[in-house]
């Protein structure tokens, strides 16, 4: 896709003269009243025209000189950057400047309400997990836990195996697998934070989803726009939460739902 970008397939633009004018660190502790455990975000963000691209990575994993070399660098520079999280940020926000997601023809565009870290957080998760692609009766590998969008699974009736690089336990003291695999191996589909784009771990799970014929939803502050691309192909369902996400203000904010086709049923 990075190459499809700096050939101009995917845009018509040359990445060459478009540049970041911004780019900036943001760092997020939570711990929402009656939940018992709580969690660190960091996430670089980079800014083409309007649009904001991002990438969550592991806290200190990049660096407040990282975010200064980004500004003023141009797109294309940074579609090479040795740093993964630099080039899922910067194609992000070349693609999205080229077609927001507010003027995409597939995006339904959601707002979540105004409200306290754990109002937004759940309403956020009710409506990513309205979008997850389950077959009726199937268990769903959640990769990238959050424990809101477990709660929003169990009010749906579905049954989750949880998994994070982090392990512990959910809210609820179920285990968390560590390895994506083993998760995916026992479910039959698969609801993936946008995270594994950075983390290098999409594409295998994208080709084990295909190869086994399992639906694949993504929720993602994380490159959104990089995985609109890839919906109807190895992605069926996706939230798309470009910057500013939901947790930083109490102000009503929006996502964006974007749902493949469903292939035809032949009796």
């Amino acid at each position: 896709m990075i190459a499809a970008a700096l050939s101009g397939e995917l845009t018509g633009e040359d990445p060459a003269l478009r540049s970041v004018a911004v780019a900036f660190l943001t760092v997020q502790a939570a711990r929402h009243p009656g939940r018992g455990t709580g969690y660190t975000n960091a996430v670089l963000s980079v800014r083409v025209g309007a649009a904001v691209g991002s990438c969550a990575v592991e806290p200190g994993a990049v660096d407040e000189e990282t975010a200064r070399d980004c500004a003023g660098r141009r797109v294309a520079e940074l579609l090479r950057h040795p740093l993964p999280p630099v080039r899922v940020a910067a194609l992000d926000a070349f693609l999205a400047a080229a077609r927001p997601h507010a003027e995409h023809p597939l995006a339904r565009r959601v707002v979540v309400p105004a409200g306290d870290s754990l109002v937004k957080s759940m309403a956020r998760a009710r409506a990513v997990a309205a979008i997850t692609r389950v077959p009726e009766g199937g268990r769903v590998a959640v990769i990238g836990v959050v424990n809101s969008l477990l709660a929003a699974l169990r009010e749906r009736g579905l049954d989750y195996l949880p998994c994070d690089l982090k392990g512990g336990r959910t809210e609820w003291g179920e285990p968390v697998l560590t390895e994506h695999a083993e998760a995916i191996a026992g479910a039959d589909a698969v609801l993936a934070s946008g995270m594994v784009l950075g983390n290098g771990t999409f594409d295998e799970i994208a080709a084990t989803c295909a190869r086994r014929g399992l639906p694949l939803t993504m929720f993602a502050q994380t490159g959104p726009a990089v995985l609109r691309e890839l919906l109807g192909g190895p992605v069926q369902a996706l939230s798309a939460e470009p910057y500013p996400f939901f947790w930083l203000s109490g102000e009503p904010t929006p996502i964006h739902t974007y749902e493949a086709a469903r292939p035809e049923v032949t009796s």
